[in-house]
């Protein structure tokens, strides 16, 4: 019985080292360039799994050996800075006054009608009632013609830049409503037919605040990709169905990846070259906490969602995919406040993301 034993312990602890190694390889999945390594660039997405598979492990071994435990607690300790990226706990503070509210909302072109009657009506009442500073939208093509009139009820300074190529068969645009002036705009450029990324300069005061509005690629997955998708996680596929289904989506995840690198060394690019300037990047960045793309463009940023937000923050809200794409980032010049994910307005397939953002004097 010993004996038996022995080998179960080696055989639960040989699993929990694999375990706790691939955990601490996805955590740092983020620092591959996906240009080189698209598939191990891409595992950031299984982060959340990973997790939940330690902390099970963890429970296990203290109640089988609690000495051995310490496989799971070091490989915890190791990928905490991942932990807190996508999993960030803040308890809610109160902004201070004086701050600008900033809120980023892929609205899907107004065309999720499945998801709310007088869709558009039910948008511009809950930005009405944000009451936000400053409102950047992506996917605004504004299909109604009093969507615009409406903006402009609420805001004295609009702008909308349609950012797909001629050849494009989707349309695209970003816009910005804002209580501050807009002193001048400028397209970031890179190789796309359907995204773009546009920087907006405001005079904030006696600032000129420059803000960076981002659509990076999309996933390109279609309605019947993301059908098959979710078959295939709820069992109904056979072994090679499921196989085949796999290797489609992870070549499309992977493409689209591989097609995002050169944008976000784009858009961190510019930012580098503004560094003067206060700069708040926002947007649809269709990637994840723990990904090339957000870490790319943080760098030398504060992630607002992560340092002032609560919780996995998940703003894409397809059945079956589930993630935190939308993104709030800012320079030293600001402390954010409240960062949150608004999943009470539901009429897109992005829920909005905003943040209050206080600007230091001593910077």
């Amino acid at each position: 019985m010993k004996v038996v034993k022995n080998i179960l312990l080696s055989l639960l602890m040989g699993a929990t080292v694999a375990t706790v190694l691939l955990t601490v390889l996805v955590a740092y999945s983020d620092r591959v360039d996906p240009a080189t390594h698209p598939l191990l660039a891409c595992a950031g997405m299984t982060f959340p799994f990973f997790l939940v598979a330690c902390l099970v492990l963890l429970v296990v071994w203290l109640v089988v050996s609690w000495r051995r435990s310490w496989v799971v607690l070091l490989g915890l300790l190791l990928t905490y800075p991942a932990t807190r990226i996508y999993i960030p706990l803040h308890l809610s503070t109160a902004p201070p006054d004086g701050c600008i509210k900033l809120l980023s909302y892929n609205v899907a072109g107004f065309s999720m009608t499945h998801k709310l009657d007088h869709l558009q009506d039910s948008v511009m009442a809950y930005l009405r009632l944000q009451d936000a500073d400053i409102v950047c939208l992506q996917e605004n093509f504004n299909t109604k013609p009093d969507t615009e009139s409406a903006l402009k009820a609420m805001y004295p300074y609009n702008d909308t830049v349609h950012i797909n190529s001629p050849s494009a068969l989707i349309i695209n645009s970003l816009s910005i409503h804002s209580r501050f002036p807009i002193v001048r705009k400028e397209r970031i450029e890179y190789d796309s037919k359907s995204n773009g990324s546009v920087a907006f300069f405001l005079q904030v005061g006696e600032d000129t605040v420059v803000v960076v509005n981002n659509h990076l690629e999309s996933t390109h997955l279609s309605s019947d990709d993301r059908l098959r998708y979710q078959e295939m996680i709820g069992g109904g596929y056979d072994r090679e169905q499921t196989r085949k289904e796999t290797r489609i989506l992870l070549t499309k995840l992977c493409n689209a990846m591989a097609q995002r690198g050169p944008q976000t060394q784009a858009v961190h690019d510019f930012v580098s070259r503004h560094r003067q300037y206060p700069v708040i990047v926002c947007g649809d960045f269709n990637d994840t906490p723990l990904s090339f793309t957000r870490r790319t463009i943080a760098e030398g940023l504060t992630d607002c969602f992560v340092e002032s937000g609560c919780g996995l923050g998940i703003s894409f809200n397809q059945e079956g995919f589930y993630f935190r794409i939308d993104h709030i980032l800012c320079s030293s010049h600001f402390r954010p406040y409240g960062c949150c994910v608004d999943s009470r307005m539901d009429a897109s397939d992005h829920y909005p993301i905003f943040c209050w953002l206080q600007r230091l004097k001593d910077n």
